[in-house]
């Protein structure tokens, strides 16, 4: 269902930008539901634990991968800190990355329109220099005197384009 999203998807860019995003918000719910999974089975059986239901460690996993750490739920068994070791290390990362790749798209919308304030790169101002050595290479030939260089439409391959 989420690959079908296209919303975002406008350039090469932007649709792998949409693909890490909905990857990372995928792998934040697996790894939420695996990590309360995890926990339920270390904690529910153990002495004075706060573990206990489902609910409680769903809960208690997201509230660890999102690093907000209420202090409400712990796990008090090796087994349930483990856990709790890997999803806040997993938790981390995945997010980071669910963050990073919104916060790219957001300055890649923003910065919609505003292709003058970009800089040109090294490729696009050799091309520019060619160009403009070719036209002068033109201007500077006799009127009469056949064309030393191909029009600017037409490829080095001598045939026109086709569309």
């Amino acid at each position: 269902m989420f690959t079908l999203v296209t919303v975002l998807e406008r350039t090469a860019g932007s649709a792998l930008a949409s693909r890490i995003a909905i990857y990372g918000a995928g792998a934040a719910l697996v790894l939420i539901y695996v990590g309360g999974l995890a926990v339920l089975d270390a904690e529910r059986h153990a002495p004075g634990a706060d573990i206990t239901n489902f609910g409680d460690a769903i809960w208690w996993a997201f509230v660890t991968i999102t690093t907000v750490g209420y202090g409400d739920f712990v796990p008090v068994t090796l087994g349930g800190r483990a856990v709790a070791v890997g999803l806040m290390a997993g938790g981390v990362a995945v997010l980071g990355v669910v963050t990073a790749t919104l916060s790219s798209w957001v300055i890649e919308r923003v910065a919609r329109g505003h292709d003058d304030d970009e800089a040109a790169t090294r490729g696009q101002v050799r091309q520019l220099t060619e160009q403009v050595a070719a036209l002068t290479a033109r201007l500077a030939e006799p009127p009469d005197a056949p064309p030393s260089q191909p029009p600017l439409d037409v490829p080095p391959s001598g045939r026109a384009p086709t569309d």
